[in-house]
């Protein structure tokens, strides 16, 4: 039985895949947790310092920062990529660098020359391939970002950016609705618009006593408001990766799950095939003697 001896042999390397995959599964549940506690830990900070920006700059309209003012004449263009280090989760890195190649071709398209800073092994390996020009990344962050990895690579952007060496910034990660449900996003970094610094309309107009000065505060809070978008980009992408992975090595399960049935059914029939005509041939020799 050569036959059924190679679908043993499949239904024994589909198993071990199954173990394999239900293993990565909990392990990514287990993960996934401490990455969202870690996202939502960090979602107050980011709203309650978006708030105190929007109203300095509505409070002190005689200085503007740097980050809010519109470059436009270097004709080059900052591109921030969020990604993951590790594969197997589903179509999450594929999304958002189709988000990515879109903003690429239409910048191009415009005459804009791009600059890119890679945050994840897959996106790195993505804009190698696509021949962008990386000026740097930052890869093997683990499973707990730190801002002091982050912000160094993405500093070069900032800088370039006070200098007016390029026009914009642009940021792409994958954003967590749910468990199952994460989303791409693209959005504008630099210049800050009003949009983004959009808060709830009060009543009354604000007013703050600055010290030393007013533009050294407004100066150092908007540099701490990029970081806190970075640093919330990278957790939400995290705990996005970690769902992502969980659900695909789910799905991974329940089809192992599915072939292996399909498997052992062919091996019963060509198994019970094989005594059929065994038999046969026994009663067809006993018959003629």
């Amino acid at each position: 039985m050569a036959v059924g001896k190679e679908i043993r042999g499949k239904i024994k390397s589909v198993e071990n895949t199954k173990k394999i995959t239900k293993a990565m599964e909990m392990v990514a549940a287990s993960k996934m947790r401490k990455a969202q506690e870690r996202m939502r830990a960090a979602r107050p900070y980011s709203e309650k310092i978006r708030t105190i920006t929007a109203n300095l700059s509505q409070a002190n309209p005689e200085y503007t920062h740097p980050f809010m003012v519109q470059q436009d004449q270097s004709k080059k263009v900052g591109l921030v990529v969020v990604t993951t280090d590790k594969g197997l989760c589903g179509g999450l890195n594929t999304n958002v660098l189709r988000l990515v190649t879109n903003k690429m071709r239409e910048l191009e398209g415009q005459g804009s020359k791009i600059e890119a800073v890679a945050i994840g092994n897959k996106g790195l390996g993505f804009l190698n391939r696509v021949g962008a020009k990386v000026v740097a990344h930052a890869t093997q962050l683990g499973d707990t970002p730190h801002l002091d990895k982050l912000i160094g690579p993405v500093k070069l952007l900032l800088d370039a950016y006070q200098e007016g060496k390029i026009d914009a910034v642009y940021l792409s990660y994958t954003k967590f609705i749910n468990t199952m449900k994460q989303e791409p996003v693209l959005e504008q970094l630099l210049p800050l618009t009003a949009d983004k610094l959009e808060t709830n309309k009060a009543s009354h107009s604000w007013d703050y006593i600055y010290e030393p000065d007013a533009a050294a505060v407004i100066d150092e809070l908007l540099i701490r408001y990029v970081e806190a978008l970075i640093y919330q980009a990278v957790a939400e992408n995290m705990a996005s990766e970690q769902s992502a992975r969980m659900v695909a090595m789910k799905s991974a399960s329940d089809n192992a799950g599915s072939v292996i049935g399909e498997l052992k059914l062919i091996y019963n029939k060509t198994r019970q095939a094989a005594i059929t005509k065994e038999l046969s041939e026994i009663v067809a020799g006993a018959a003629a003697v």
